[in-house]
């Protein structure tokens, strides 16, 4: 532990602290839209872009480094994709519910495996296993800023359209009725969760976005009382498990990404075997005092 803190201070390896930092800033990203996700009950469609979007960067590598389209980016392709990607779910999934699964399912493996297609006829060698798990200590100081812009967007947009948020999370009909237009705020929130996804999956990788977008607001969901509780506790449980991940990944010499989504998987499945069993042993208690109440009755069962 001492080795790590020397380590976060040691000016020879900035690449420690702005992982720290990175992980701090992604974990905003996480709490805000992590819990409208969870909430929202489209983690499987959060899933199907982040997925969907290596098909955008394999494309975007092919063209660039063919000097077909030799001003293009991996993250612009990868934009592209993604809000596509996110249109089509989101439209399909208002206007075709039993179709749903279906689509969500089909983007998912054709996203992934357009990219695969194009990374295998791109000149020079491209490994997709980078763009699924990433690397967090590869974080420069200009993603830094760019997790600080997308950060303070995510915050205007979820302090500006609070209320209709949390309307349309809980009560589409409700929120219908008092003037929300919950298809619009859908696909914004669809929109805007492709964008973090494709800026969080450049820096850390598409597995560990998923898996912070669902796990910090799931662990999150056993205690919160409202969305916005929920929302602050994701950050916190986001920004707890990535600095311990980081923390013990350094120390045990294991890739980072993989150590922080390991520890957050097996928090929740804690707070989940932890939820159930106090939610047995209340059952439990409620029953043996009603038969004290009522010996007749449990004599008479």
């Amino acid at each position: 532990m001492n080795a790590f803190i020397d380590a976060l201070f040691d000016p020879s390896v900035s690449f420690i602290r702005n992982a720290m930092i990175a992980g701090l800033l992604s974990s905003i990203l996480f709490g805000l839209l992590g819990a409208i996700v969870t909430v929202q009950r489209i983690s499987g469609l959060a899933g199907a872009i982040s997925h969907a979007v290596l098909g955008g960067i394999g494309m975007a590598l092919f063209f660039s480094v063919t000097g077909i389209i030799p001003w293009i980016t991996p993250v612009i392709g990868a934009m592209i994709f993604a809000v596509i990607a996110a249109l089509i779910i989101g439209i399909i999934s208002l206007r075709s519910k039993q179709r749903e699964d279906t689509v969500i399912n089909a983007i998912w493996a054709v996203g992934m495996s357009i990219g695969v297609l194009f990374m295998a006829k791109t000149p020079g060698y491209t490994d997709p296993m980078s763009y699924l798990f990433g690397n967090i200590l590869l974080i420069t100081d200009r993603d830094l800023v760019l997790l600080a812009v997308l950060d303070a967007a995510a915050v205007f947009f979820a302090w500006r359209f609070y209320p209709q948020i949390e309307a349309s999370a809980f009560d589409r009909e409700f929120a219908r009725s008092r003037g929300v237009n919950t298809d619009v705020i859908f696909l914004v929130i669809l929109a805007v969760t492709a964008v973090a996804v494709v800026l969080l999956q450049t820096f850390v990788g598409i597995v560990m976005v998923i898996a912070m977008l669902t796990l910090p607001a799931g662990t999150a969901g056993y205690i919160a009382r409202n969305l916005a509780s929920m929302m602050w506790l994701g950050f916190g449980f986001s920004a707890f498990f990535t600095v311990s991940g980081i923390c013990a990944s350094w120390s045990l010499d294991l890739p980072a990404g993989a150590t922080v989504v390991v520890f957050a998987g097996a928090v929740f499945l804690l707070a989940a075997a932890a939820k159930l069993i106090i939610s047995k042993l209340t059952r439990l208690r409620n029953t043996t005092s009603h038969n004290n109440l009522h010996p007749e009755k449990s004599i008479r069962g």
